[in-house]
């Protein structure tokens, strides 16, 4: 019996380890709108570092939720924009047109996308970040989004300044979605609308971060993905996570190595130092 109970306390006091180990400071976001649309007002939702200093550069994520560009919120990433933020990064969360509030199409939230990370360079003196050290990242139709940024040299606002860039400098993505194999209602042509198809020499550096039983994000289009990257000479990371489904980075244990390995990749991209401090 006193084994037993010694048992059931060591698992315990395991446990109780592992989430202190892993306990993400509870930084709260600055709001600040981005964009004005017939809709209404879109908004950023930025963490920054508890001892932020305005006379420093900060390297920067941009989130974009996920939600099949129908529904979601930028709450979807508040942990992971928490998280970097503790690590010294500022952290942005997207606010973008979705169908279920905005009555709007894909081609809407691609434009967002990009008119977010103008946003964010454009005003990086204001943010105190580097306009060089701009990442993008997302899940699903998220990381579609920040896919398209990345890639694709359509879907701008043309009311914005084009001379500032909607490129993101880095790219991390959570089951994205990167192709579209079929005519659909909202665009014409799918390849314009497809990362897969649009990869060209100077493709920014990629992390891609999915599931082998992903319905939606087939492993063969993540292997193709990543050999056509290669072919133009960029670097495209794959971490395929057995058995998992779509979504999966969000939940439990995959979410702790899907954000420590992005935590590596941005290191080693020389957006963060020190070792990652979630295990």
């Amino acid at each position: 019996m006193l084994r037993f109970t010694l048992s059931i306390l060591l698992i315990f006091g395991s446990l109780q380890l592992n989430y202190s180990q892993n306990k993400i400071q509870q930084i709260k976001p600055e709001k600040l709108l981005y964009k004005k649309i017939k809709q209404g007002e879109l908004n950023l939702f930025v963490y920054k570092p508890l001892e932020f200093d305005i006379k420093k550069k900060y390297s920067c994520v941009v989130f974009f939720h996920g939600g099949g560009w129908n529904n979601g919120t930028p709450e979807q990433f508040q942990r992971q924009s928490r998280y970097f933020a503790s690590r010294g990064m500022v952290a942005v969360s997207v606010e973008y047109r979705i169908r279920n509030v905005h009555g709007t199409s894909p081609i809407q939230a691609m434009e967002d996308a990009k008119s977010a990370i103008r946003f964010v360079r454009s005003n990086a003196k204001l943010l105190s970040i580097d306009p060089d050290k701009i990442a993008a990242a997302g899940g699903s139709a998220g990381g579609h989004l920040a896919a398209v940024a990345g890639n694709i040299d359509l879907f701008d606002n043309t009311n914005e300044d084009p001379t500032i860039s909607s490129k993101p400098n880095l790219l991390i993505l959570y089951n994205p979605v990167l192709h579209f194999g079929r005519k659909w209602g909202w665009i014409d042509n799918p390849s314009n609308a497809s990362p897969y198809d649009n990869i060209r020499k100077g493709a920014p550096p990629t992390i891609i971060l999915t599931g082998t039983k992903d319905k939606i994000v087939p492993v063969e289009l993540i292997e193709n993905y990543k050999k056509r990257m290669e072919a133009v000479g960029s670097r495209c990371d794959v971490i395929f996570y057995e058995d998992a489904e779509h979504a999966f980075f969000n939940r439990g244990q995959d979410f702790i190595d899907t954000l420590y390995e992005s935590d590596i990749f941005l290191k080693s991209n020389s957006y963060l130092s020190g070792p990652p401090t979630i295990k």
